[in-house]
This record gives C-alpha cells, structure tokens and sequence, in this order.
C-alpha cells in the first residue's frame, strides 16, 4: 500500500527578503507604509537572505544521502522560488531535482492591507485595526484578503496532493513564516489557542527548520511526528547571521 505521509517533511521559511528590510526601515522611521514599488510576489532575497539559502543548502550538503529531500516544493514568490534554488545550487539535494511551484504555498494575502505599517493601519484602516483586534489574527479577513483559516483551507489540499503523489518521499516546502505555523496546525491537530501560543513565543525564522518524520502507530496509520521546530542550526554552523520578521503588522511582506 503507497504511504500517505512523507518518510521525512521539512518546511523551511525563506531567506531574509528585500521587503523584509524595507519594513524594517518603514517602522525605524515611523512610516505607515512599506516603501516597495514591485508586487509582493516579486520582492526578491536580500543580500543576507541570499547568504542564508546557502547556509542551509550547505547544511543539508554535510548530511548523508538520506537525509537529504528528494521532491522539493516552493511557493511561487520569488523569494522562496530564490531560497529554494539557492538551496539547490549549494548541494542541499541533487542538482537535478525539479522545483515543483504550487501556489497553495503563496504568501497570505492581506488585501487592502497590504503594505502599511501596524501605525499605517491604525491610522488609514481605523476599522480593521478594530475588527483584527475583536476577532484575531486566526479568523480576521481584510477585504481582499485571507484569514489564517483561508490559508488553511488551502494548505490541506496541499497535503492531500503530497501523500497523493509523494508518499514516502522525503518532502522539503519553502515558503513563508504563516504557511509554516499553518501546516504545523493542519499536522499535529492543533487548536486555534495551541497554535497562536506557538505564534507568540517568538518569530519563524529565516531559512529555518521545521521538521517531521512518519511514525507507526499501533491502529497502522501512522502520523507525522515533530523532529524540530525553528531551527536554526545551518546558520549557526555557517556564521551566518539569523533574522525573523514578525507578524505583528497587517502588510509585513514575510
């Protein structure tokens, strides 16, 4: 019988983006908004971001055949389609394997959000401010855009493409920082409470690891079990300087 699950599931958010620093700067000056003039979906990898692709390609390069993905999946923004290749180019899989894009992988949409600054919302969305802060950031939808519960809706057709197709792989998905958090919800079960706790205990980082593993269980299903959260090893290994953006703001581009 083809296995459901993947042998080994890592998701990995991409590296520092261009829009990651300009958010940054946005805030440091007090701006209500982002100073980007190119879609979301084409912010490319800051210099460091690009230095973290690499950290965690040469990483994965260190480790033994088998602990190395061999399907890698990636959301079509091109900071993540730049880590994954990055990641590629640096030996974390073998040169040749194909970088399969979904859009179900795409960013959160923030709709008439996005791009403002947590002031620029206050101020130019009074009313969303509001609503985001009676209903939370798990069930609130901007006009335009996505609750966190829209991005899970997608993310578990996703998954059912995955044990579909590549059952029994070892699955890497590069992404961004809420598909992570959305896939550990979907994977382990978890609350809307479990997984906000989560959220709140600090930033995903940059290029770092969440990893799963399949596990029998006694009924014969199995399940994936959780290895690591957030890791950051490969560029601690590399001395590569670890960043997280987080998502404390409407429009953070993350």
């Amino acid at each position: 019988m083809t296995p459901r699950w993947p042998e080994r599931l890592w998701l990995v958010r991409h590296g520092q983006s261009a829009g990651n620093v300009a958010r940054d700067k946005a805030h440091e000056a007090g701006q209500r908004r982002i100073d980007l003039s190119a879609r979301d979906v084409d912010i490319p990898l800051s210099d460091l971001g690009r230095d973290q692709s690499r950290a965690l390609g040469r990483w994965f390069a260190e480790g033994e055949e088998g602990a190395r993905p061999n399907v890698l999946m990636c959301s079509p923004y091109l900071r993540a389609r730049q880590t994954a290749e990055i990641f590629r180019d640096a030996g974390g899989c073998r040169a040749s394997l194909p970088l399969r894009l979904d859009e179900r992988l795409r960013e959160k949409e923030f709709g008439i959000l996005d791009g403002l600054t947590t002031m620029g919302v206050r101020t130019e969305e009074p009313q969303q401010a509001e609503l985001r802060l009676l209903l939370g950031k798990f069930y609130h939808r901007p006009p335009g855009g996505e609750s966190w519960c829209d991005v899970i809706f997608r993310l578990r057709s996703l998954l059912d493409t995955v044990g579909l197709h590549h059952g029994g792989c070892r699955v890497m998905i590069v992404a961004h920082q809420v598909v992570v958090l959305c896939l550990r919800y979907i994977i382990e079960g978890l609350t809307e409470e479990e997984i906000l706790a989560i959220d709140a205990e600090g930033d995903v980082a940059n290029c770092s690891i969440t990893e799963y593993r399949f596990a029998e269980t006694g009924e014969g299903d199995g399940e994936m079990k959780l290895i690591r959260y957030n890791t950051i090893a490969p560029m601690v290994a590399d001395q590569t300087p670890v960043t997280s953006n987080p998502d404390a703001i409407a429009g953070s581009r993350g």
